[in-house]
């Protein structure tokens, strides 16, 4: 670590605004190592605290039957969601889709904590694209588990563009690209009524699940929200 115990791994424009990827050591933990993503200077995610995205994956594919499952993962991120799927054996492919070519080339450079376990996994496909943009459109393919790790929430969201998802007609179109019985898992920070009732229009089975865990950075606890249909 630097003497201002802030390490600027990358800091570039990008579509969506100023992206920056930092490593620090926690003051109030020596010794502990964090990776963070900044978007426009607000924080956007930490290698810190990774209970939620790894819950997104988990539960899901605990939701799915049988094995050979092809899991579709909108956002990479720092990767946790992607790896959570991984870790299962039962898992066929991991298929990414991540709008930010800057934050591929942070795994493809080893910036990111899981770049080499990652980079060296053969059932993972990362490729750039708007995941939004292909779950409104036709299906090419079909998956078990649909992993949407993206916005802040449905009402908070990162790009205007990715608003028609959250509705009704917006989550038919994305029912298309699911196998039988397969499974729609979004990340929020938020709980969203309006997004669980427009899921309940369309899906059988709803499940909205909150994740609560201590933030010693700021000192309490905060709680993601975690929404899960099928059917």
């Amino acid at each position: 670590m630097s003497n201002s115990n802030l390490e600027i791994l990358a800091y570039e424009p990008s579509p969506l605004g100023l992206l920056c990827l930092r490593r620090r050591e926690l003051l109030s933990q020596p010794g502990k190592i964090v990776t963070e993503v900044t978007l426009n200077h607000e924080f956007l995610m930490s290698s810190l605290y990774t209970d939620s995205e790894r819950a997104l994956a988990r539960t899901a594919l605990q939701m799915c039957s049988g094995d050979d499952l092809r899991v579709l993962v909108g956002g990479l991120g720092l990767g946790y969601t992607a790896r959570e799927a991984l870790l299962s054996e039962r898992v066929m492919r991991v298929e990414v889709v991540e709008l930010l070519p800057q934050v591929i080339d942070w795994l493809m450079r080893g910036l990111v904590p899981l770049s080499s376990e990652l980079r060296d996994e053969q059932r993972l496909v990362v490729t750039q694209g708007d995941v939004y943009g292909q779950l409104a459109g036709p299906p090419d393919e079909l998956f078990d588990a649909i992993l949407i790790d993206v916005d802040h929430s449905p009402d908070e969201r990162l790009d205007d563009q990715s608003a028609r998802f959250y509705t009704t007609e917006g989550l038919q179109a994305a029912r298309r690209h699911l196998a039988t019985n397969g499974v729609l898992a979004v990340w929020s920070y938020a709980e969203s009524s309006p997004f669980a009732d427009a899921l309940r229009a369309v899906f059988e089975q709803v499940r909205v699940e909150p994740v609560t865990y201590d933030n010693r950075l700021i000192d309490q606890q905060q709680t993601d929200w975690l929404f899960f249909a099928q059917g």
